[in-house]
């Protein structure tokens, strides 16, 4: 009989594993047993694995394992991630355990107060948890430096290459001018993913788990030729029937107005969007993961890295950008074996859109009228004796643009540092550039040589300070 493998033959500590069994966790998933020791030895890794598959503690034990005890305003462990709410599920992840052996996690990303992420970096945070642009923001702003970072975790490293964040990604990794390690994970590990590999990883050990892409095999695909203004009633009568599904639109505007015409239908639903403050976000994805709403509307952008548990229905209301977006959006059902159902509501002018997209995925479908009696009927039902709901106002307009002040005293390093500071005070100054009370410090040479890659744009003028609007905060 084949013996099972606990978290203590991984090399973690008992304090751990003693959190982790609280949790009731008690036997690590594959993607843990593969990498978990070699993170433990410090090696880089870089491995492909699917959302879902226990990546979180997979990245998350080691790094806590293993994470020095930081000062205020200087982390020594990173996790980056594309978008707030996984920043959120990994932060809740990771606390817990943590704790359990006196770390801090925090998290950081935009649509949410400046002060109050400066004031935790000014309390001190172990491990930080971020979103690259607010992140670059806060480092802008004096409330943290990433000098005495050693480990950092790239997370969905493919999804932040698709969302525009691949050069934010390399201006903090060349911050980080104590790095040790660098573990990556992603779906996929080609284009720029293979660049961040190359360029910041040193003798990766490579780990491959579950199929290279989703499976578009193992989800039934409906092609339902409607016209624009049956589109929203025909959503909700598949809604009605099918269970819980979530539901993609091109644009914040979409999302609202088939939040309410689903809510007028009798359904009751959350929207989640790029215009919404982080309490609503989290208050829509809170009543769509515990089963309280029967869909979530969202945009592409918004939905990233949500990995909630039995969705039975997927349904494009519009067409996705391309092949691997609906791979993506589709990807939402049919996990771990179970079954699912995926519906794309086709206008006549959009057959040509559609007809591209099957030949991307791989698929052949036919269009057809709609037939709700195609669906598992796993849902409360049609929609003949509902009564119209209130939709929750989910969707006041987000004031991401009241930032937060200053925060005071964020380069308390280079102004009150006694008996020569953390890192001996003195040595190496020559070349900084003079003023601003030392501040540019995160640009300076790599020491000894440093590892492979780890700074290698550091002296390239083009790459210093180098920001754009995209990664603004209302745009994250």
């Amino acid at each position: 009989m084949e013996q099972t493998v606990s978290f203590s033959d991984l090399g973690l500590s008992d304090d751990i594993v003693n959190a982790l069994s609280r949790q009731g966790i008690e036997a690590p998933f594959e993607v843990q047993r593969e990498s978990i020791p070699d993170a433990m030895l410090g090696k880089d890794i870089c491995c492909r694995a699917p959302t879902g598959s226990g990546k979180t503690l997979a990245f998350g034990l080691p790094l806590i394992a293993n994470c020095p005890v930081a000062e205020p305003h200087y982390p020594t462990a990173l996790i980056l991630t594309p978008t707030r709410e996984l920043a959120e599920q990994i932060t809740t992840v990771l606390t817990p355990i943590a704790e359990a052996v006196s770390l801090e996690v925090i998290s950081v990303y935009g649509g949410v107060s400046y002060n109050k992420q400066m004031d935790a970096l000014r309390r001190g945070t172990d491990i930080l948890v971020a979103c690259p642009g607010r992140l670059l923001d806060l480092i802008d702003k004096g409330a943290l430096d990433l000098d005495d970072v050693e480990m950092v975790v790239l997370d969905e490293a493919d999804r932040m290459a698709d969302m525009g964040f691949i050069d934010p990604v390399c201006d903090i990794l060349d911050m980080c001018s104590s790095i040790q390690q660098t573990i990556l994970f992603s779906a996929t590990l080609d284009d720029e993913v293979g660049k961040l590999i190359k360029d910041y990883q040193e003798d990766p050990v490579t780990i491959e788990v579950g199929p290279k892409e989703v499976s578009m095999e193992s989800m039934k695909h409906l092609f339902w030729l409607t016209q624009g203004i049956k589109r929203s009633t025909v959503a909700a009568e598949a809604i009605a029937i099918g269970g819980k599904s979530i539901v993609f639109c091109r644009t914040r505007r979409a999302v609202d107005k088939l939040g309410d015409d689903l809510a007028n239908l009798g359904l009751d639903v959350s929207t989640l969007h790029g215009g919404l403050t982080q309490r609503q976000r989290d208050r829509a994805m809170s009543r769509f993961s515990s089963g309280w709403c029967e869909a979530l509307i969202a945009t592409d952008v918004a939905a990233r890295g949500i990995d909630v548990q039995d969705v039975h229905c997927v349904i494009h209301l519009d067409p996705a950008e391309n092949g691997k977006a609906y791979k993506h959006r589709s990807g939402r059902t049919a996990r771990a074996g179970a079954s699912g159902i995926v519906i794309s509501m086709v206008q006549d002018n959009q057959r040509g859109v559609y007809n591209r997209l099957q030949k991307q995925v791989g698929i052949k479908e036919k269009y057809t009228k709609p037939d709700l009696n195609l669906l598992p009927e796993h849902g409360k039902g049609a929609l003949e004796n509902r009564e119209p709901r209130k939709r929750r106002p989910e969707s006041r307009p987000s004031r991401d643009g009241r930032r937060g002040g200053s925060g005071g005293g964020g380069n308390s390093r280079y102004g009150r540092n006694k008996s020569g500071g953390r890192r001996g005070g003195g040595g190496g100054g020559g070349g900084g550039g003079g003023g601003g009370g030392g501040g540019n410090s995160r640009y300076r040479g790599n020491k000894n040589g440093g590892r492979k890659g780890r700074n290698n744009h550091n002296d390239n003028p083009s790459k210093k300070g180098r920001r754009s609007t995209r990664y603004s905060a209302s745009n994250r």
